[in-house]
């Protein structure tokens, strides 16, 4: 390639020199007279698709945010709340622009990109004054313009401008499709997941606008056709309206209109509101089947995810079971293979918080392990979180979880995560597991993959990685974990902190542990972090305050790690504010204060500990013999010594 390239830039009278100085031999082959020349079938391919090869050249770089996020130290969120306030805000950035864009159309009219983009174009605006026809109510529509194409609809009937039945249909689809509600455009992700899991929270009942556009629309179609019974029913399904979405679908049969496979699948779903008894909901799912075998209906996978939902509402675990797997073989010979939402729908009908335990999720692995899914239903993205849930907290199987995460990063099956909050999910009872089943050293390497690009632990995760470092002494783990804990904003978590200085106090180090040599003055460095940490919290109101067990780990740590004037602070801070401060230190943090009084020579600090023991009615003993043995005490201490604890103390 490069000897092909130097050819061309050269002179046709040069060309036969520079091969002779190249050393490269050719021989040029007789043309072929008859061989036929084939040209391949053109590939079609996406936008993306030479983007996606690129990507595919390079793995994921697990020390990297996540490509929505700025790259930059300043950008890159570092708790849960703030990945989705960056995210959000981004998309607020992108809302800004585009308003401007609108306000100021006639600064965007000009085209530069040739094919135009569409996108980059100042949308149009429709007023009362509008002029419009057919065309443009059609245009609307097919861009999914609902708002306008309203507008445009109440224009047509107010000049009294024909509008054929087609039209109407297709405005009847749009409008039953998003409930005569302005939907949240494409683009704007993350803002969508938001607002789909508050509604999931909120949504109790019926949301269906009653008597709204959608149902003047379907009176006006005149004969009615599958198609409006169609729209209307999967409308009020959708919207929970439950009753007259039912009543509708029987009304159709009454009158003989044959309806499709998706307007059955979605009153199937909604048979758990129609019908309060496990039994109750299984004979009317099945006479709805019934009904579309008699019509000559194919079931497809919506159906069959349809029925399994219904299942799962049954409270009744042993007839759930049982339809379930009834259900399953009746559908497989029908040709209807199951996605992930399949397996999803099986394991909270087998894995039941309160049921039995249940291994299907073996068999599922077994079934699907190594296959590469795409998207097929709605509920495919609920599987891996569900999943990595039964693996953690109904089962407690470590090699089924590592099966279940090689199983999301085959092929293209990240794409199935789902949303930010799945994927939370997902990693909090995956990392919650292997911190509960692991070695620490192998945990921790874990840890590092996933930590914090990928995944933020929560305050309780934090608790269950703390006591994984507890029970299988990793204490020299605790400084880097506490380092995350004061970037994740964890250091207002009264019960957190008090583990922390736990696990450091309860677990001297190890001498013959090189790993441990440097975790006295590294302890020493979380007390103190941690006590400026709260003291500027206190300022701020926050919700922590220091207790005496805390404040007195503290001064524990800081003797053991050599910061004796910093100890000292910190015992100033216990003895002035003692009465405001609940609880005490502990005798053993004391006696370990005065032991470093007597090494640093300090009389005066040992015997204001004493005062403050005999104040607080603590054990003084111990600190008295400390004190009397440890120093050659001048006539003033010693007369203190004496008023603390007695003369007949001291003749002992």
């Amino acid at each position: 390639m490069y000897l092909s390239r130097q050819l061309r830039l050269l002179p046709r009278a040069n060309i036969a020199r520079s091969l002779s100085s190249s050393g490269a031999h050719y021989t040029t082959a007789a043309p072929a007279e008859d061989a036929p020349i084939e040209i391949p079938n053109r590939i079609e391919r996406s936008p993306t698709d030479l983007l996606q090869a690129l990507a595919g050249t390079v793995a994921r770089d697990h020390t990297a945010p996540h490509y929505k996020y700025h790259d930059d130290p300043f950008l890159i969120p570092m708790s849960n709340a703030a990945k989705r306030t960056y995210a959000m805000s981004k998309e607020s950035g992108r809302k800004a622009a585009k308003w401007i864009k609108e306000e100021h159309r006639e600064l965007f009219m000009h085209q530069e990109a040739q094919p135009a983009i569409e996108k980059f174009a100042p949308s149009m605006v429709y007023t009362e004054d509008s002029v419009v026809d057919e065309s443009s109510l059609g245009q609307l529509i097919s861009q999914g313009e609902l708002k306008d194409a309203v507008l445009v609809y109440n224009l047509l009937e107010q000049k009294g401008n024909p509008i054929s039945p087609d039209l109407k249909q297709s405005l009847l689809e749009l409008v039953c499709f998003h409930n005569n509600q302005e939907p949240l455009p494409e683009e704007y992700i993350e803002e969508r997941w938001f607002l789909q899991n508050n509604r999931r929270r909120e949504r109790s009942g019926k949301t269906w606008k009653d008597g709204d556009l959608a149902e003047k629309l379907y009176s006006e179609i005149e004969p009615k056709t599958p198609q409006s019974y169609a729209s209307l029913i999967r409308g009020m399904a959708k919207y929970l309206q439950c009753e007259r979405a039912y009543a509708l679908l029987q009304e159709a049969g009454e009158k003989q209109v044959q309806l499709d496979t998706n307007t059955f699948n979605s009153v199937i779903e909604i048979v758990s509101f129609l019908k309060d008894t496990a039994e109750q909901r299984w004979q009317l799912c099945t006479e709805l089947l019934n009904e579309m075998s008699q019509q000559k209906l194919r079931p497809n996978l919506g159906t069959l995810n349809a029925v399994l939902q219904c299942i799962s509402t049954f409270g009744n675990l042993k007839l759930a079971r049982t339809a379930a797997l009834q259900a399953l073989p009746e559908f497989k010979q029908l040709g209807v293979s199951p996605s992930l939402g399949t397996y999803y729908y099986l394991l909270i009908i087998f894995c039941r918080e309160r049921g039995p335990v249940s291994h299907v999720i073996v068999d599922i692995l077994n079934d699907i392990s190594g296959k590469e899914f795409q998207i097929q239903h709605p509920k495919d993205t609920y599987f891996f979180a569900t999943a990595m849930d039964v693996c953690r907290n109904h089962l407690h199987d470590k090699s089924l979880a590592k099966k279940v995460d090689e199983l999301l990063h085959t092929g293209k099956n990240y794409d199935l995560i789902g949303d930010s909050f799945k994927e939370s999910i997902y990693y909090r009872n995956y990392l919650a597991l292997l911190c509960q089943t692991e070695l620490i050293d192998d945990f921790m390497m874990s840890y590092d993959r996933l930590v914090p690009n990928i995944y933020i632990p929560e305050p309780g995760i934090m608790e269950e990685i703390l006591r994984a470092i507890e029970i299988n002494g990793g204490v020299e783990y605790v400084p880097r974990i506490w380092s995350d804990m004061v970037v994740f904003d964890h250091t207002h978590r009264e019960s957190l902190l008090l583990y922390v200085l736990r696990i450091l106090v309860d677990n001297k180090p190890n001498p013959d542990s090189a790993a441990q040599a440097q975790l006295p003055e590294q302890a020493a460095k979380v007390a103190l972090d941690m006590y400026e940490r709260v003291e500027e919290a206190i300022k701020r109101l926050r919700k922590v305050s220091f207790t005496g067990q805390m404040l007195g780990d503290i001064l524990t740590l800081l003797v053991r790690g050599g910061s004796y004037e910093k100890a000292t602070e910190v015992f100033a801070h216990i003895d002035k504010n003692q009465h405001r401060i609940p609880g005490t230190p502990s005798l053993n943090a004391l006696l370990e204060f005065v032991d470093a009084s007597v090494q640093e020579k300090a009389p005066s600090q040992a015997l204001l500990a004493l005062q403050y023991a005999v104040e607080n009615n603590i054990d003084s003993r111990a600190l008295a013999k400390r004190i009397h043995e440890g120093f050659t005490l001048n006539e003033t201490h010693l007369s203190k010594l004496k008023s603390l604890v007695g003369e007949s103390f001291l003749d002992k």
